[in-house]
């Protein structure tokens, strides 16, 4: 008897998965599969898959050919599966800061002890001279926060001083301990260029930075990758961007007769204003060099079938180059980058798969886009942004898969960018049904939303999410998460990124049919995903969406 209620137990659940063909379709993704991509790219032959060399140009090759195996279409603009950008190597040498006050003796700042500095608009020398300086607090504008740090100062022409990162005293402002992208270097910067500075230099204290600068210095004095700008002033007028140690700001606001914490404790006000740096001028010189190099994107589509929808799309997302190689260890110098980020390839690919099987009931349209140049500042999403194969406001959502759960099988699935989007909503939903519970970012001071692909999507409007991997695995014992962590932290970025021991892709299997239902469900569904009321990108998606209504 019991034989036979198992095996009707498996006829009916035959049936059941016979008559949901998106179910049948994700049921299909399997880890086999997955490690077949995984292998393949992650292996010596690949050379680590480095931005701009031969490991890059097998990878789009491979890539190109397994998507053509699929049946996905090519969907770059010129009717290729490839999309070229440029990019430039930046190395900064020669690089002096001093110091002017009220015509006693200038004092000079130390170039990797106290300051870092390169030019902003990718030019081959910067001098300036007698600078006037302004503290501008935290630099923000934020009109769905009802913040404004420069009231309507005028800094052209000037050197802004910044404090790092974003307001968080109150959990009602700027997402509390949360770290938006206001409170990133990045925006920092993007708005001094915006509103016409000469510079800015970002004060650096371990409690803002959540590092200490040892991690500026050698980041910043490595050689920085850029896109290349055009030659219509795209690069803008600011002349140098940088950061300060704590030290040294609070020598400079001294020279100026403020208390460098005082005024840190200050820009927490709402009614904040300018401070300028009465008696300072500054004086910063420098040199680079440029070296040009071509990378490549990937980009494919499975076209839907409603008439109305089928130009709408769900956006795939993943990054396939690593850190190519490097100084051997141990004889080893290939980074194979084998989590980071073959797995999200495979997944991407095994969900395109998928969606080609299903393509006869999809309404929308899916358009998977493989970058490069993600691990030198996540320039090929970038790249896509600035130039996009298809408006934004026609994209429904991205799903990116950076890192997959290459561990075994867990009870539960993290999602950067949890509750921000009704596209979160639709994966809580398809995590219920697999009898699992989704857990927003356990580190939110992190700025981890702000650190993969999808970022520079939602930053045109597009509502992103970000899934990491899980923490309660299913079978492991009880100190397996903490032996999972000191296993991934010892090879993140390393030659050791290689498949190991530990590895169990029942995990990573069990995420991407959650993530290919996810997305089966937004490709589907009656209307477009939505940023949550209120959310930082809210205003660029309605934006955009107006656009293409016009």
């Amino acid at each position: 008897m019991k034989t036979f209620l198992l095996s009707l137990s498996a006829v009916f659940l035959f049936i059941s998965c016979s008559s949901d063909p998106a179910q049948k379709a994700a049921n299909d993704i399997h880890k086999d599969s997955l490690l077949r991509h995984i292998e393949t790219l992650s292996s010596d032959d690949f050379m680590g898959r480095g931005t701009g060399t031969e490991g890059e140009q097998m990878s789009v090759d491979y890539l190109v050919n397994e998507l053509q195996e699929i049946g996905a279409q090519p969907a770059a603009d010129d009717g290729s599966y490839v999309q070229e950008f440029p990019l430039l190597g930046q190395s900064t040498s020669n690089a002096e800061m001093s110091v002017s006050t009220n015509g006693r003796t200038p004092f000079n700042l130390r170039y990797f002890d106290e300051f870092m500095a390169w030019p902003a608009n990718q030019s081959e020398e910067v001098d300036v001279s007698n600078a006037e300086l302004i503290y501008v607090g935290y630099g923000i504008q934020a009109p769905e926060e009802n913040w404004d740090d420069f009231k309507g100062t005028d800094v052209e022409g000037k050197i802004l001083v910044v404090k790092n990162s974003d307001p968080a005293y109150d959990e009602d402002l700027f997402g509390g301990d949360a770290r938006l992208y206001y409170g990133r270097y990045s925006y920092k910067y993007e708005k001094a260029k915006e509103l016409g500075a000469l510079g800015v230099l970002i004060i650096h204290t371990d409690e803002t930075a959540g590092y200490g600068w040892n991690v500026v210095a050698n980041s910043w004095s490595r050689e920085r990758f850029y896109l290349k700008q055009g030659e219509d002033g795209s690069a803008g007028n600011t002349e140098f961007n940088g950061w300060l140690t704590q030290d040294a700001s609070s020598l400079l606001f001294e020279e100026a007769g403020l208390n460098l914490m005082e005024q840190l404790e200050a820009a927490d006000d709402p009614a904040f204003e300018p401070v300028p740096l009465e008696g300072l001028s500054m004086n910063v010189s420098m040199e680079a060099e440029y070296r040009e190099i071509q990378s490549k994107n990937v980009i494919a589509k499975i076209e839907g079938n409603d008439p109305e929808l089928k130009d709408e799309y769900l956006m795939l997302t993943a990054h396939f180059d690593h850190l190519g190689v490097t100084t051997p260890v141990e004889g080893d110098s290939i980074n194979n980058g084998a989590s980071d980020n073959a797995a999200g390839v495979a997944a991407l690919l095994e969900m395109m798969e998928g969606y080609k099987e299903l393509q006869p009931i999809l309404k929308r349209s899916v358009l998977a886009v493989l970058v490069s140049a993600e691990e030198v500042g996540l320039l090929g999403s970038q790249y896509w942004a600035e130039n996009p194969t298809v408006e934004p406001g026609k994209v429904t959502a991205n799903i990116n898969l950076d890192g997959m759960n290459v561990y075994g099988q867990t009870n539960d699935v993290v999602v950067v960018g949890y509750g921000r989007t009704s596209l979160s909503d639709l994966l809580e939903d398809e995590a219920q049904k697999q009898g699992r519970t989704v857990k927003p970012d356990p580190y939110p001071g992190r700025g981890y939303f702000y650190r993969s692909d999808h970022f520079n999507m939602a930053k045109v409007g597009i509502p992103a999410i970000f899934p990491n991997p899980g923490t309660e695995y299913v079978g492991k014992g009880e100190n397996f998460l903490a032996l999972r962590d000191s296993v991934a932290d010892a090879n993140y970025h390393t030659v050791n990124d290689e498949i190991n021991e530990y590895w169990d892709l029942t995990g990573a299997q069990i995420d991407t049919r959650l993530f290919f239902m996810t997305g089966f469900r937004a490709l589907n569904a009656e209307n477009l995903q939505t940023w949550d009321s209120g959310d930082e990108f809210e205003a660029t998606r309605l934006r955009m969406l107006e656009r293409i209504e016009q």
